[in-house]
């Protein structure tokens, strides 16, 4: 029993670490990519994802420009309609192909010490530091 109220006590502190997504405070955010679990970023240029008014979402994905659609229901977030560019950069493509498929795999998010994470599940695709 006092196993359980010390695994409750840590949850509860653990859980309020964790900020909720609020789309107003998505609205006019630019974010830069630090991220991108299972791959090493490239040196030579960035990824970026920027939110505007009624959460369109834009930026850089290394080599190319891509844009979008986000929902955010019940902090869950998904990224919908994601349309770019399609220059061939052999230095980033493999970055960019796993940054792009990550996006569109995104179905949750949580805000954690200033940080955006975008998630599958509990599972975490890429994160995001914010940059204004």
């Amino acid at each position: 029993m006092k196993n359980l109220i010390i695994c409750g006590i840590l949850i509860c502190l653990f859980s309020s670490c964790l900020e909720k997504i609020d789309p107003h405070a998505l609205t006019n955010t630019k974010w830069e990519l630090t991220e991108l679990p299972g791959i090493t970023l490239p040196g030579t240029s960035k990824a970026s994802l920027n939110f505007a008014e009624g959460l369109k979402f834009g930026g850089k994905s290394f080599c190319n420009s891509y844009g979008g659609q986000a929902e955010l229901v019940d902090n869950k977030i998904t990224l919908k309609n994601v349309f770019g560019t399609k220059m061939f950069c052999q230095d980033t493509d493999e970055a960019e192909r796993a940054y792009l498929n990550a996006l569109g795999q995104t179905n949750h998010g949580k805000m954690v010490d200033g940080k955006l994470h975008l998630l599958n599940g509990e599972k975490t695709l890429l994160v995001f530091t914010k940059t204004n």
